[in-house]
């Protein structure tokens, strides 16, 4: 059958309404969320369509280790951070396969780090793709600016990103620049142009709503009244607790800012599903809509993501699947992005490479019995660890000293903060930076605290061990290169607890 991947980054799951039921936010998991209510009517028609995954966690992140899960169906956190594919993925991602079995793929992004470098070679196993300018630090516009014109005064990540930032957002003059709707916009092109091939593989991967938070200012006054008139905001809502940062009023303010960008993701999805009811392609289309992450938005006091353990906020995504057949059933099995690409190449009748992380869905999809994993495990490289079974979250803390971390694979990052040292025996050594968040070992029971904001590792230390067994499982269980698993169990003090 035809396949449609929709990826916008950096989505909430209390943003989208079939999971919420279009309840207000703070009456949803957390109570540190905003009191309005964001409602999806046309993401939702995908629910109605298919299948909606109520047990669907991130793997690798933040942005480009989700989308090398996706590509290669193998959790990236382990053995390598943020990246372009490695020789090895090359020929095996999912584009590529697609493709060299004779069926059309397509990507069409404005996803500035799909191209650059770090992330330069995800689109060159497409039949084609195309690229929409002008988002995050994307080296789009250079004319100079207004002589009356200063940048927010700020210390923030985002600096190096503010010229671009401000530039694309004030050439814009009609819906179409700006990215989301450019993107969408492209989608729907694309459908009514090529929606006769057999089997054809189209990915659209929209920023949206990550920041920039410059949603139309109609949108932004469906949560606040002031819109865009807010004195000492800006486009980027700091990786950092908010009351540190900003002042209530801009804290309100970017919360509706990114309630406003996930509504006109919604509008969107309203076009491209008229498509799909007018090209009549839901009878032999499965077509998943996922994000890569979440992010904090009041949560645990913060903003962004990154700065602590994966806590739900940012881990917990939702995942649906409109496919045949579908009705809009719930599904409460564990599934992560790592399923994306086992899923995608079996709906389009390609053969499922061995040893991956991922599991073919479409038995869930078509009523089958199928058991997907017991424990979904995330992480950032060189960072904590998260494992949960659905009900319990552990999040295993790193040793101080952080080792020892070795980077496995040939290619560098412009993301990365610590050194590589020389490609030796399969893997460059990490030194320099030492990921230490600030909280220790954390324990949560995610039935009875949704937002994990209670440690309860040393209430229930026998409760912690056998999670901390699980996990030694888990890790040792994924055939990572190398000594990468022993390493990782050294790294997270498994070793040395004796744990399990």
């Amino acid at each position: 059958m035809n396949t449609i991947v929709i990826l916008c980054d950096t989505l909430r799951r209390d943003h989208v309404s079939a999971y919420t039921g279009g309840k207000p936010l703070n009456q949803c998991w957390s109570a540190e969320a905003p009191e309005w209510s964001v409602l999806t009517p046309n993401i939702d028609r995908l629910a109605e369509r298919g299948t909606v995954f109520t047990q669907c966690y991130l793997g690798s992140t933040p942005c480009m280790p989700a989308r090398r899960d996706i590509y290669t169906g193998k959790y990236e956190f382990l053995t390598r951070g943020w990246g372009s594919l490695e020789e090895e993925d090359v020929g095996q991602d999912l584009p590529s396969l697609i493709s060299q079995a004779g069926k059309v793929s397509y990507l069409i992004t404005d996803h500035a780090h799909l191209w650059r470098r770090g992330g330069e070679n995800y689109h060159t196993g497409y039949t084609g793709f195309d690229l929409v300018r002008g988002t995050t630090e994307d080296p789009f516009h250079t004319d100079p600016e207004p002589d009356d014109f200063t940048y927010p005064a700020t210390d923030s990540k985002y600096m190096e990103m503010l010229p671009h930032w401000s530039k694309s957002i004030r050439v814009r003059t009609d819906e179409l620049e700006w990215p989301t709707a450019a993107v969408f916009d492209k989608a729907i092109t694309w459908l009514e142009k090529n929606h006769t091939h057999e089997d054809f593989h189209l990915h659209v991967d929209c920023f949206s709503p990550h920041e920039p938070f410059d949603p139309p200012e109609d949108l932004v006054k469906l949560f606040d009244p002031k819109g865009y008139n807010v004195d000492g905001w800006w486009h980027g809502m700091e990786y950092a607790k908010w009351e540190d940062r900003m002042t209530p009023e801009q804290f309100n303010n970017g919360r509706a800012r990114y309630a406003a960008k996930v509504i006109h993701i919604d509008r969107w999805m309203e076009k491209l599903c008229d498509t799909m009811d007018r090209l009549d392609l839901w009878d032999d289309t499965m077509l998943i809509f996922t994000t890569d992450h979440g992010t904090f938005n009041g949560d645990h006091g913060r903003t962004g993501k990154l700065q602590t353990h994966q806590f739900d906020a940012n881990s917990h995504l939702p995942f649906i699947i409109a496919h045949p057949g579908g009705t809009g059933k719930r599904c409460d099995q564990l599934v992560q992005l790592v399923d994306i690409y086992a899923t995608t190449l079996a709906a389009a009748g390609c053969d499922v490479p061995e040893g991956i992380h991922g599991v073919n869905l479409l038995p869930l999809l078509q009523d089958e019995p199928l058991h997907t994993r017991d424990f979904a495990i995330a992480g950032m490289f060189g960072d904590s660890v998260t494992l949960t079974d659905g009900d319990w979250a552990l999040h295993q803390a790193n040793r101080e000293e952080n080792q020892p971390l070795n980077w496995y694979g040939k290619r560098g990052s412009f993301q990365l903060t610590s050194r590589l040292g020389d490609y030796q025996n399969g893997c460059r050594p990490v030194s320099g930076t030492a990921r230490k968040g600030p909280d220790p070992t954390w324990l949560s029971d995610k039935n009875q605290d949704p937002s994990e904001l209670d440690n309860l590792a040393e209430e229930y230390p026998e409760k912690l061990k056998e999670m901390q067994g699980h996990l030694i499982e888990k890790i040792n269980g994924l055939n990572l290169p190398g000594s990468c698993a022993q390493e990782q169990l050294e790294r997270l003090e498994l070793v040395s607890q004796g744990a399990g």
